[in-house]
């Protein structure tokens, strides 16, 4: 296997999740800042040109951060990150979302609209971002809220909605353009998260 990867969120997870499994393979870099992404080579490999792409030994691709996790998962099972009954299942899949759909999903929209990071490539705009960066912080309190009962995301274990919700706040954090308030439960938790080996070599 070859991981076309680049440094974004979504690779890191891939990354995290590939080292939690204990799983190794060749690392391709592609630069998506110069645009590599979207040149025709890398498009044959996923048309979407997003990163990071999986490309399996027969010579197959699979894209989406999620996709090639959930691929891992079943050629790898242990340990088990994406839940192992049906009610377990289910909860990390809507905290995974959850995450997802109302914390990222609203960074990346502030990180590309106020810094045009990608504006030779799409149309920014920059008060939309500001909403987004508004946004953000509303959407931490229920993760808080989540886990002054329980010591992960999804339950008493650590999985995928662990991984995606530590990679979106080390992303945040990052790129500074939607500061999020220190709250006790997510810093207790993060606290135990990021000591994982997984996430502090990644």
């Amino acid at each position: 296997m070859k991981l076309h990867e680049s440094p974004s969120p979504n690779a890191r997870r891939v990354s995290v999740f590939m080292a939690e499994k204990g799983i190794e393979c060749e690392r391709v870099s592609v630069d998506i800042r110069s645009g590599e992404n979207i040149q025709s080579e890398y498009l044959s490999k996923n048309p979407a040109g997003r990163v990071p792409v999986l490309e399996l030994d027969d010579g197959s691709y699979i894209s989406e951060s999620i996709a090639i996790c959930r691929y891992l998962e079943a050629i790898e099972p242990e340990p088990n990150l994406f839940g192992l009954d049906a009610i377990e299942i289910a909860n990390v899949e809507m905290w995974q979302r959850r995450v997802e759909l109302n914390l990222f999903l609203e960074i990346a929209g502030a990180f590309r609209n106020i810094t045009g990071f990608f504006k030779d490539r799409e149309t920014c705009v920059e008060e939309w971002g500001k909403v987004c960066a508004e946004k953000a912080p509303k959407a931490l309190t229920m993760f808080d809220d989540q886990l002054s009962d329980n010591q992960y995301l999804a339950g008493d274990r650590f999985t995928v909605a662990d991984i995606t919700l530590a990679i979106t706040l080390d992303f945040a954090e990052m790129v500074k353009v939607a500061p999020l308030p220190t709250l006790d439960h997510i810093t207790r938790w993060r606290a135990n998260v990021t000591a994982r080996t997984s996430l502090a070599q990644n």
